[in-house]
């Protein structure tokens, strides 16, 4: 697991619109959250968390950036559907996600797949990982964060 301090590994990604986004399009500190899959329930709960406590991270001047190995379209309809005000970027080979520890093999229902990690980092403004929560709980995860912020 990346460790506070450590430089936060840089990427480009298809964001919900189909526009690259980079980290280093962001000046300040920079949210970027991982999570499993769009429109489920414990993602929905994650995003929407995001989403009323946006003013706060706005305030802060805290951008929020969720990935996932969601196409883009599916990003799109998400980011639609729950009115999400935020970056949602498309990380379809997990290659982002395994950057920051965040990729790799899952069990459900009996199956075994890759997949993302729940796992949020606080980026710098220098561009190393200020903060890791792995593992994270979707519900009241924002507020953690905007606490962990001040």
């Amino acid at each position: 697991m990346l460790e506070s301090g450590q430089q936060a590994p840089s990427f480009e990604l298809p964001n919900h619109a189909g526009e690259t986004i980079s980290l280093g399009d962001f000046e300040g500190r920079v949210v970027v959250y991982f999570y499993p899959r769009a429109d489920t329930p414990g993602c929905t709960t994650e995003a929407c968390d995001f989403r009323d406590s946006w003013d706060e991270f706005t305030a802060r001047g805290v951008p929020v950036l969720g990935i996932s190995d969601d196409s883009v379209s599916d990003l799109a309809s998400f980011r639609e559907k729950h009115d999400l005000p935020f970056e949602l970027l498309s990380d379809e080979s997990g290659e982002v996600a395994s950057a920051y520890d965040s990729y790799g093999e899952k069990k459900m229902f009996g199956r075994t797949f890759d997949g993302v990690f729940r796992n949020t980092f606080v980026v710098a403004p220098d561009g190393t990982v200020e903060r890791v929560f792995e593992n994270v709980s979707p519900d009241g995860h924002a507020a953690e964060i905007l606490s962990a912020l001040e």
